[in-house]
């Protein structure tokens, strides 16, 4: 090494100016260093969403998610292992993949063996949502979203379709549905009694809406010098229309939708709520994806609020509930992680820690002869996340 020290006597000048470089280069990598609550754990994970109406959870199981499982196994590459869990029409699929798998290749086959199993699967079935994130994925911020005068369904039409979307644009945000709210739905309360009355089922309600509620390209019509575009009238744009459809002609006699069910403005069963001050709101949580700092989405987030705001009714407001960058702030990462080096160095210089080694290697079975191999492997098999 002792032509390094000749190199530098000789080039002084050289040698200053690599000096400077390489601390100009660790200043910049000190200021772009991302401080946060955990590391980006390189950790592949493929989350797939089925739903089939109120389909039972075991039927979910047995007819929707078993099958799709059986296919992974024969068309996915590097899956390390699989979890799923069954509700009441709704099931998720999670894939783990293993460390530096191609989340891309993965996620292509995914989809196609998805779309590929519908055929096989209860008639209706929709294709499932498929999400990418990894095992560092974690909720950094809530949004509660509460307006006075705002009935549960309307806070959750605003979170999902004007608040989410702009949300989803901050760099390293992944935003899932929202929580609490109503979600609305035109359902058809059918009348058992009246429908004994006329000869029919509920089958022939079924019928009449399929069959008189579709959406068909019409085309346009010229009169004259002008040319004006078609509209058809197969599709009711109102609750009063849908109680219009005929349903069925009973001798002689037509009967229409109102006669036998009540089509209404209303919701699925609530599935949870969340109060706010007192009062029903929506919740929605901002998660970390991908290497951001939890600093840089929070501030983010935060940022893009008042311009969210700006183009809704003045009554919504959005609380900002869970903010970890808090924690990031206060220094409380940094200090552990002193504390942490401080404790490692210390056990390292412990004069009892080579006596401990020794005594463990002595009565430990994996360090005896013919043990070393199995132990080299146990340190090599990964947790299961």
């Amino acid at each position: 090494m002792t032509w390094i020290v000749k190199v530098a006597l000789q080039r002084p000048l050289t040698f200053i100016v690599m000096a400077i470089l390489i601390a100009l280069a660790g200043l910049s990598a000190i200021l772009r260093l991302p401080v946060d609550i955990f590391p980006a754990i390189r950790i592949p994970v493929i989350a797939v969403a089925w739903e089939y109406g109120n389909l039972p959870a075991d039927e979910m199981a047995s007819r929707i998610i078993a099958p799709f499982e059986r296919a992974l196994t024969t068309t996915v590459n590097n899956i390390e292992h699989v979890e799923s869990k069954s509700l009441r029409g709704k099931a998720v699929v999670k894939i783990f993949l293993h460390p530096g798998a191609d989340l891309q290749t993965a996620t292509a086959q995914v989809t196609s063996v998805s779309q590929t199993l519908i055929k096989n699967m209860p008639p209706g079935t929709n294709a499932p949502l498929i999400l990418n994130f990894d095992a560092s994925t974690v909720p950094i911020l809530q949004l509660a979203v509460s307006g006075e005068g705002m009935t549960e369904q309307q806070l959750l039409d605003l979170g999902q379709n004007q608040i989410r979307p702009r949300l989803v644009t901050v760099p390293g945000a992944a935003v899932p549905s929202a929580t609490g709210g109503k979600e609305r739905r035109i359902e058809i309360d059918i009348d058992p009694q009246a429908l004994q009355s006329k000869g029919l089922s509920a089958v022939d309600v079924t019928r009449a809406i399929a069959a008189q509620n579709q959406i068909s390209p019409a085309g346009f019509v010229k009169i004259g010098a002008n040319q004006y575009a078609v509209r058809l009238n197969n599709a009711p744009d109102s609750i009063e229309g849908l109680n219009d459809l005929p349903v069925k002609v009973v001798n002689g006699a037509t009967i229409y939708m109102r006669d036998v069910a009540h089509v209404l403005d209303g919701s699925a069963p609530q599935e949870n709520v969340v109060h706010v001050g007192g009062n029903r709101s929506v919740l929605l949580t901002v998660l970390k994806n991908g290497a951001t700092s939890t600093l840089a989405i929070v501030e983010g987030v935060k940022g893009m609020v008042p311009s969210i705001l700006a183009g809704l009714p003045d009554s919504i407001k959005v609380l900002p509930m869970g903010d970890q960058s808090l924690f990031v702030k206060a220094g409380r990462v940094r200090r552990g992680a002193g504390r942490l080096h401080r404790r490692s160095a210390d056990v390292a210089h412990d004069p009892a820690v080579p006596r401990l080694l020794a005594t463990h290697r002595h009565h430990c079975p994996l360090h005896s002869a013919g043990g070393a191999r199995s132990h080299r492997h146990a340190r090599g098999v990964r947790p299961d996340p």
